[in-house]
């Protein structure tokens, strides 16, 4: 089962680096796929395209300030690109070219006709006013020109961006390329300029879907719903507190959420009204009566049915993941597991529901706001959400039956003689489904020219 990727391509993991887990998660389904050309799937895991601009911003007070951004093509085998627009300080390329892999990945997964792209500008939306956002995203889509497009390139919401700066980003291009029907080239948008029912909350809601069809099928001791399940979520941002609140509609218990200054707990559940008050009283959760305060780490260890890492990436880590008390670990965010905390929790015999799969939601709602721009038509929220569920089922179904038939060949190839759980996962499961497809894309296509 040792197919392995060319030396020269395989070598230099970091544990942290956002390209090179993506390339280990990749190595370890690979590895899993017989009769795969390593040729081919160098192609599949290379980007096709990274675009750099540095631009200068009038700042409120009248002074010049240079920002960088970036704007990551990986794959159109499936059709346009897309992916979110992201707005940190700590923004670098290869993060940025590992997060367009990531969803190249998802849309192959889903069955989603989109390749993966992915974007975003190296500022702190915390220092900056709204003007100065606004001529921040302006800029950048200014300088990425004919790079972005309805049939070729669409950016969404993702970190510290939100439907607002998607109105920016579709006003600019709009303005751009007058006279036609540029709706479909970002989704995400407010609903008054096109924007879909359901795409604020889904990627949390498409969370809330997979969870609850995993436990149906696998179960969580003795757990066959969320009705009663103990539940903590790490970020209470966009997609966290869209999280809880779902998780908590149907029938969980939040024992813990968190934001970047800190944790708070509560055995008998969170008041998440209560805690959204306080947050934007505060600018934090931490201090909220009647809970007590932890660190974002103590959260992770807490011992719960459910844990859900809906923040940053690398949270979930070698050296912390023995510490993991959870059942099960939803994957929210990007990344938040690294491939060695992935070992651990493997060899723990933890499952986890891998970001590819569990965040997919936004995504998929994204599809069906560009399907309704390019129609001209408004789906009700019952439709959406109706599609959603369909799509996220189907995944939960493949992935959860493709990792049982890996660990069965695996076990059969062994002689009984390992685990298979130790090298298996729904992770490596999801990627094969992936690889697959775009191999087959790939062949059906042929190589141009």
């Amino acid at each position: 089962m040792q197919n392995r990727i060319p030396e020269s391509s395989a070598t230099g993991v970091a544990e942290y680096d956002p390209s090179q887990i993506l390339q280990t998660h990749l190595q370890c389904a690979f590895d899993c796929l017989e009769g795969l050309d390593g040729a081919l799937f160098n192609f599949l895991r290379q980007p096709k395209r990274i675009v750099t601009v540095n631009f200068p911003v009038e700042m409120d007070d009248g002074s010049l300030r240079m920002f960088q951004g970036y704007r990551v093509i990986h794959n159109r085998l499936l059709g346009p690109g897309k992916g979110g627009i992201r707005f940190h300080p700590q923004l670098t390329r290869d993060e940025v070219c590992g997060l367009a892999a990531l969803m190249t990945w998802k849309s192959a997964l889903l069955d989603v006709p989109f390749g993966g792209a992915k974007g975003g500008v190296a500022c702190d939306t915390k220092d900056l006013s709204k003007s100065e956002l606004r001529r921040i995203t302006r800029r950048f889509i200014t300088e990425l020109g004919d790079n972005i497009g309805p049939h070729t390139d669409i950016p969404a919401p993702d970190l510290y961006t939100d439907q607002q700066t998607m109105a920016w980003v579709y006003d600019t291009y709009d303005i751009m390329h007058p006279g036609r029907n540029n709706l479909p080239v970002v989704t995400g948008k407010p609903i008054d300029i096109g924007g879909s029912l359901g795409r604020h909350e889904a990627t949390g809601r498409g969370c809330l879907y997979a969870t609850e069809r995993y436990l149906a099928r696998a179960g969580l001791s003795g757990l066959k719903s969320l009705h009663g399940a103990r539940i903590a979520v790490q970020g209470f941002g966009q997609v966290g507190s869209i999280v809880a609140w779902l998780f908590q509609e149907a029938g969980a218990v939040i024992l813990a959420i968190s934001d970047s200054q800190g944790a708070i707990f509560n055995e008998d559940g969170i008041d998440l009204k209560a805690a959204t008050d306080f947050k934007q009283a505060h600018g934090t959760i931490v201090g909220l009566p009647e809970t007590r305060s932890l660190t974002n780490d103590d959260l992770l260890s807490l011992d719960c049915d459910i844990l859900i890492p809906a923040a940053l990436s690398n949270q979930i880590r070698g050296e912390n993941a023995e510490n993991i008390r959870a059942k099960l670990i939803v994957e929210a965010a990007n990344g938040p597991t690294t491939p060695n905390a992935d070992q651990v929790l493997n060899r723990r015999g933890i499952p986890l529901l891998p970001d590819i799969l569990a965040n997919a939601g936004g995504v998929i709602v994204s599809y069906f706001e560009w399907v309704q721009n390019i129609e001209n038509e408004k789906w009700d929220l019952e439709e959406v959400n109706g599609k959603l569920n369909g799509k996220i089922h189907h995944g939960v179904d493949m992935v959860f039956d493709r990792c049982r038939g890996l660990m069965n060949q695996s076990r059969s190839q062994e002689n009984g003689q390992s685990d298979p759980s130790t090298s298996i996962n729904m992770r490596t499961a999801a990627l094969v489904v992936a690889i697959e497809r775009l191999a087959r894309v790939t062949q059906e296509r042929g190589i141009w020219p």
